[in-house]
């Protein structure tokens, strides 16, 4: 089995696992929060509820998409399923746009509806809530940031805008049984407001997941290192073009070397593959290296140190 097949599998069961973990604490918490806003007559502990059942569908989307992720290239895939990974974090994205609309309805429509107050009990559940779901995002964003997963990443920001809701809803509770009469829909308005917050970290998540679905350039930190690693290759002179793409877990690098022009092409063919192996060894998240060996003429070389 190849090195990046193994990477690539490492990295999604770690994402696959924390992935689980959310959708087995989102049943619960839904069914919780669900009896609770019931009983305590909290509308907006039930939307709350409803939010985390999606939260459930959505980390089954999470779950699918790593799994098609780590799988190996193929003949009809030959740079292999990574795309399934930023096409899961944009899907995951949309999803938090769309559960924002369902509060934002759900809110303005309890606020014109008149009704009772909550029930005291529930801002103990609503406590409970928030500190499982705070948690469970750190754990899960913590993964996501590990193993560079834009998908596992949404996933934890759907568990943290949960918890911002359930903030914003707890906050309202409190106001509507302190301020008595007239405040009934105080929580109503701050699921209102959280719902907009939730809005800003969807867009914040969708847009990488785009770029990266459009092979945008990842971050230099990267590109620096191919080059200083690349440059350590007895026979390279200097580094022309260097064009990286991530495909989910894996990263296709192409680059331009440029050699002694007068060596054989048997040589500069050895130094290519010797570049290859360097990347490959010192930079375990790549795939592969195309690498395209250029003369070392004087234009060329009086151009890259104009660059």
């Amino acid at each position: 089995m190849k090195k990046t097949e193994t990477i690539s599998q490492s990295k999604a069961k770690k994402g696959i696992r924390s992935t689980l973990i959310g959708i087995f604490t989102n049943l619960i918490l839904a069914l919780i929060k669900g009896i609770t806003g019931a009983v305590g007559n909290s509308y907006a502990l039930i939307a709350d509820a409803i939010e985390s059942l999606s939260d459930v569908i959505t980390s089954i989307v999470v779950y699918s998409g790593l799994r098609i992720a780590a799988k190996p290239p193929d003949d009809n895939h030959p740079y292999g399923h990574g795309k399934a990974e930023p096409m899961t974090a944009a899907v995951v994205s949309i999803a938090l746009f769309i559960a924002a609309a369902v509060i934002i309805i759900q809110s303005i429509n309890e606020i014109i509806t008149p009704h009772k107050a909550p029930a005291t009990f529930t801002l103990y559940v609503l406590a409970g809530v928030i500190f499982i779901k705070e948690g469970l995002f750190r754990f899960v964003f913590k993964v996501g940031e590990n193993i560079e997963s834009g998908a596992v990443k949404s996933d934890a920001w759907h568990h943290r805008s949960d918890a911002i809701t359930s903030a914003a809803v707890f906050v309202g509770i409190s106001i509507a049984l302190v301020g008595g009469d007239g405040y009934e829909s105080a929580d109503d308005w701050s699921a209102l407001i959280a719902s907009f917050i939730i809005i800003f970290n969807a867009y914040r998540l969708f847009q990488p997941a785009v770029k990266e679905l459009m092979d945008s350039s990842p971050s230099p930190e990267i590109e620096n290192k191919i080059r200083t690693n690349a440059l350590l290759v007895d026979g390279v002179i200097a580094l022309d073009k260097c064009r990286i793409r991530k495909m989910g877990f894996d990263y296709y690098v192409d680059l331009d070397i440029i050699v002694d022009g007068e060596i054989s092409v048997r040589t500069g063919h050895k130094i290519a593959h010797r570049v290859k192996d360097q990347l490959t060894k010192s930079i375990p998240e790549i795939a592969n290296v195309l690498v395209h060996v250029e003369p070392d003429d004087e234009n060329r070389l009086k151009r890259l140190e104009l660059n």
